[in-house]
Parts: C-alpha cells; structure tokens; sequence
C-alpha cells in the first residue's frame, strides 16, 4: 500500500500528547495509451469523523467532470463515492482533498478494564459480542494457516492482559518482517509473507489481523495515513507520503483498540482513519472499471500529509 521508497516513519516534529491538525491530498492519475469511452470508479477518500478524530471539511475532485457521481456510506460506516465519466479521455485524475483533527491516544481505554483483563475475554460472544463476530471470522480463500497459528500461540500466553499480547504482537512483527517496498502486491497471500518474512504495512496488518483471529479475537484492517518525516537530510517534499494501514483489536464493550505493526506503536495522532473493514478488498482507496482499446495504463499516486499546527 506504501508508494514511497523508503518505510513510514512516524514524524517526530511535534510534542507528544497534543491535538494535531492535518491538510491531506491524495491525488491519483491514471494515464491510457487509448482513448477510455467510459470510466465507473468508487473510492474510499473521506477521514471518519471518530471519537478523537474530527473532520473539519473534505472534498473529492475527479477530472473530467463525471456525468454521474453520488455519495454514501457502506455497511461499515465508512464514506464512499462513486463516478461514471463518459467524456472521452486518456487521462483520469481523482484528488481528494481534507482537513482532519486528531487527538492523543485515549488513556482510559488503554487502562480500561476491558484492555486490562485476560485476552481470553475479549472472545466477541453472545449479543455483547454479536456485531464483532464478522471481523473474528477467517477470509476466503482462508489466510490462518499453520504458519500464523504456530506465530501467534508464540504470543497470546494464555491468561495474559490484552493490551500486553497486542503490544507483544505489533513488536514481534516489526522484528520479524523486513520492511521492504514492492515485494509484495495487493493479491499476496498471508502464508507468503510469513514466508518470506518481508512486506509493506498492508502484510504486516494482514499478518496481525490474521494472528488475532486464530486466537478468536476479533480484528479489523484499517486504511489511513501517517504523518511521516522525509528522510535524513532531505526537506519535506510535497506529495512523498504514502497511504497508509494498521490493525485494530475488538474489546468488550464495542471499543477498539488501534496498533501499527509497520512502526511498533499503538495508533496515535500521528495516523489520520479513513475507513475500515474485514480486509484491504473492503476498503480500496479507489477502484472502477474501464471501457476502452488501450493496452497500457501508467498510475501516478501522490500523498501529503502536512502538520497545519
């Protein structure tokens, strides 16, 4: 999911514990060797408004202007939109534009009773349980293979806190798997990255969303971005970061807790959400279908994530 060159570094420029507010642009351009008839796209492109996180104004631009386009929510709650341009084009640009506030991490669920008690009772169950139930359930094709069985049961030590197996696991991972861009690609299988021991921050979610729910936790993928630091020795450079993904643990109660295997951290107000689902298939930043004669297509993805205090 990174389109950078270099790992996600979480940005040091800014203290601790306080309210940030961001200015993001994420513009996509797909370019055609023919001329395209007709585009259908969806993409996942506007933050969430969250406890401790506050859109404050967000905005989709698509070039050309399409004949058709409407806005909603899926099933998860997040916000989707969809396009049918039917301008002839070789050039399709999608640019999402938002200002988001996010606050510190929230010191009182991590010191809930809930993050606190034994992992084994965070197992979603009964009505209390019942909407978590879908993100403990393993995909099809399935991704909890031997492997992932053998790297959790490492992990989950039976009848210790939560919090401190999640934090085991986002640690493990960082040690374990190499942080190395384009070695995998969208359709890579779990099995192959544990395999291989080297991915981007959509494996390493996927590989600890999949170790949860060997465990029967409940888990989900979250898509986002994260203020990062160009470089040593290099300025800031407008559009250099990348989308970004982590994973996050259900607790009784219907709270979450978010975490980065890409940076051995628990999510903070360094990361910005924008939508979450059961895997990446659910939460695209965008996607759609063609109808052309060309051969060859060329994409351009570029991010900013610029600190606006």
């Amino acid at each position: 999911m990174n389109t950078a060159d270099e790992q996600l570094r979480p940005s040091a420029d800014f203290a601790e514990g306080v309210t940030r507010r961001y200015r993001i642009t994420h513009r996509t351009r797909y370019d055609y060797d023919d001329v395209v008839s007709s585009s259908y796209g969806r993409c996942h492109l506007q933050p969430r408004d969250l406890p401790g996180q506050r859109v404050i104004d967000s905005a989709i631009t698509i070039d050309p202007e399409p004949s058709d386009r409407s806005t909603g929510v899926d099933i998860y709650g997040n916000h989707d939109s969809y396009f049918h341009v039917v301008t002839p084009h070789r050039r399709l640009e999608v640019t999402g534009v938002s200002t988001v506030d996010v606050d510190p991490i929230d010191q009182g669920l991590l010191n809930s009773e809930a993050a606190r008690a034994r992992w084994e009772s965070a197992r979603p169950t009964g009505a209390a349980g019942a909407r978590a139930v879908e993100f403990r359930l393993d995909l099809y094709p399935p991704e909890i293979g031997p492997a992932v069985a053998r790297y959790a049961s490492e992990i989950f030590t039976p009848g210790a806190p939560l919090l401190d197996v999640v934090r085991e696991l986002t640690s493990r991972i960082f040690r374990d798997f190499t942080y190395r861009s384009g070695s995998t690609a969208i359709s890579t299988k779990v099995d192959t990255v544990m395999e291989r021991r080297e991915g981007v921050c959509q494996d390493f979610a996927r590989v600890a969303i999949a170790c949860l729910r060997s465990q029967g936790l409940a888990a989900r993928y979250v898509s986002g971005y994260l203020a990062t630091d160009p470089p040593p020795g290099r300025e800031r450079i407008f559009g250099a970061d990348a989308s970004h993904a982590w994973a996050a643990v259900w607790l009784p109660g219907d709270r979450w807790i978010a975490f980065d295997p890409t940076n051995d951290k628990l999510v903070d107000e360094r990361h910005v959400t924008v939508a979450w689902g059961r895997d990446y298939d659910d939460v695209p930043p965008l996607r759609g279908v063609i109808y052309t004669e060309s051969r060859k297509s060329k994409i351009d993805v570029s991010v900013d994530v610029s600190p606006e205090n």
